[in-house]
């Protein structure tokens, strides 16, 4: 397996994770403030994943050098959480998920600005199938639904925080010495919680932890470790193997994913329309998957390579 097939198949994995925290967010959204639960989120995946570190002896003096990356990726990954949910205030859930699929072609900007990689004419050709399949999922193949999309305050504020999100995917590979993901990922998650703790402590305190139904407990633990740990190591997996564009283009994926996790929670099927989209975007992943695998094999190049030179980490086949 190539090391570029192994970024692919780690963002399949991130984009299906994402979903569920979107379905089983829904199902708590009024049950606890958000600042509260992303504290809580950050904190306890920042001690599981340093309880593995410290326990493995994975941490090492040099991986403490130049604290401030861990700080500034928190920083917008923890900023994108918070405007997400300041956004869906006021947004409607259709209009923000329409905003998250513009994530791919920012990347794709910051990834040329940040790293120098370009985006070819097939890059870009997938870039826009899988835009159009995303927004065909989204608003469930209804051009009325299309054309009563309006831009408001919450669409602008959830905006901004998608450009943070877009921004951390190119930063993984230039501020990432060496880091194994899992100490990466340790670093920025207890750099997250320090942030979300400081900017969410009144709604902390006036949380009354003990009553919260179990369905948010459910919910905290599937949002810390699967949709927290687990796809922050992906990202940085796939980041380190793959450009900007296409590690954020799995992004499009996710609304496909979330109509599964909602039949599997039993909150019914798909209209039939629907699946028009869903097929746009996996062709887009195809046409992406298929630039790739002639480079792949005659040029891979070792995560480990990636990770220590920030010169090999700016030439990702394209």
């Amino acid at each position: 397996m190539t090391e570029a097939t192994r970024g692919h198949l780690a963002m399949l994995c991130f984009s299906a994770l994402v979903a569920g925290s979107f379905s089983l967010g829904g199902l708590v959204a009024n049950e606890i403030a958000p600042a509260a639960l992303q504290a809580a989120r950050f904190l306890l995946a920042a001690l599981l994943t340093g309880g593995v570190v410290l326990a493995t002896g994975q941490l090492r003096r040099a991986h403490l050098a130049a604290p401030w990356r861990y700080v500034v990726l928190a920083g917008f990954f923890a900023t994108y959480f918070v405007l997400m949910f300041e956004g869906l205030k006021t947004a409607a859930p259709v209009s923000a998920a329409a905003v998250f699929t513009l994530i791919p072609i920012m990347a794709a900007g910051f990834g040329y600005l940040l790293l120098r990689q370009k985006m070819t004419p097939r890059i870009a050709l997938g870039l826009a199938v899988g835009a159009s399949g995303a927004l065909w999922v989204i608003f469930q193949g209804s051009w009325s639904a299309l054309l009563r999309f309006e831009i408001g305050r919450g669409e602008w504020v959830y905006f901004l925080g998608c450009i943070c999100h877009a921004i951390y995917a190119p930063l993984v590979a230039r501020f990432n010495r060496g880091e194994s993901p899992l100490v990466f990922t340790a670093g920025i998650l207890t750099a997250g919680a320090l942030l979300l703790g400081l900017y969410g402590w009144r709604d902390v305190i006036a949380t009354d932890w003990a009553a919260l139904p179990a369905i948010v407990w459910i919910t905290l633990v599937y949002i810390a470790t699967f949709a927290t740990i687990a796809t922050f190591m992906l990202l940085q997996i796939a980041s380190m193997r793959l450009p900007a564009s296409k590690v954020m283009a799995y992004t499009y994926l996710t609304p496909s994913w979330v109509l599964l996790w909602e039949l599997a929670l039993g909150h019914g099927a798909p209209l039939p329309m629907v699946l028009g989209g869903v097929g746009l975007t996996v062709l887009a992943l195809l046409i992406l998957l298929r630039q790739e695998a002639p480079r792949a094999a005659a040029t891979p190049a070792p995560a480990a390579q990636a990770a220590r030179s920030p010169r090999n980490a700016r030439r990702h086949p394209d």
